[in-house]
This record gives C-alpha cells, sequence and structure tokens, in this order.
C-alpha cells in the first residue's frame, strides 16, 4: 500500500465538499505487471448531461528543498499514469494536485507553465488549511 502525502485527507475532503464521490482510495492503476496507485479515484455525476465524469488524483506537496526536482518527479509519475489510463480507463481524467501556495509560488513562474503546458498536465489546486478546491486547470 503506498504512503499517504501530507495533504491526502485535505484534497479528498475538498474533494466531497465540491460534489465528488471518492470511489478509490488509493486508485490501483494495473498495467500488465505493473501495479501502481494514483492518491484518489473519484466521480461526479454531471445533471445538465446525465453522465458521470471520473478523474484519478495525484496528490504533490513539493516541500523539498528542490521544486524543480519535486516537478522532475511528479511530471515522470503524471505521465505514468495518463499512460496507463489512456490504455484501461480512457474516460477518467488525470489531474495534479498541488496546494494553492505552491501554485502562486512556483507553477506561475513562465518557464514552469510553459512546462506543464507542453506536457498536457491538468492541475487541480486546493488550499489545505480550508479543504477546498480553488481552481481545476485543464
Amino acid at each position: 500500500m503506498p504512503q499517504y502525502d501530507l495533504y491526502h485527507n485535505e484534497v479528498k475532503n475538498g474533494l466531497r465538499k465540491d460534489g465528488w464521490t471518492i470511489t478509490d482510495d488509493p486508485y490501483t492503476l494495473y498495467s500488465k505487471v505493473l501495479r501502481l496507485y494514483a492518491d484518489l479515484g473519484a466521480e461526479k455525476l454531471l445533471a445538465a448531461e446525465r453522465a458521470e465524469q471520473k478523474i484519478a488524483v495525484e496528490i504533490k506537496v513539493f516541500n523539498s528543498p528542490s521544486q524543480v526536482t519535486e516537478l522532475q518527479k511528479a511530471i515522470g509519475q503524471y505521465n505514468m499514469y495518463r499512460s496507463i489510463l489512456r490504455r484501461l480507463n480512457p474516460e477518467r481524467k488525470l489531474y495534479l494536485a498541488i496546494p494553492e501556495e505552491v501554485y502562486q509560488d512556483f507553477f506561475q513562474q513562465p518557464a514552469i507553465q510553459d512546462i506543464v503546458n507542453d506536457q498536457t498536465i491538468y492541475l487541480l489546486i486546493f488550499n489545505p488549511d480550508r479543504e477546498v478546491i480553488i481552481q481545476w486547470l485543464n
């Protein structure tokens, strides 16, 4: 079993407040001989469409001395998970959840924005103190 990230419960509570149902904690990704774990799986009924939206969420805190190294690891993990999801569960979107402070201080830098855009990383910005989702960026 994977170890929970620092803000695991805060993101989970924020998703619930935003109307999501947590379906997997963790969300297991099986691919041939690999078994990987995204932090959460969730679903939300979209009333206007009468359909469900499904997501997987990988939470990253970026609390090491080098945020660039953390980003490198997060991108590698994100791309592995996305590759497996595309094959096994293509209707589920993968989001990288990051704290609001990290988004404002690090992810707003032009070079980081270019990398995130080039990699087509979906971001979920959360406030850990209030346990709320601040923004979804596709």
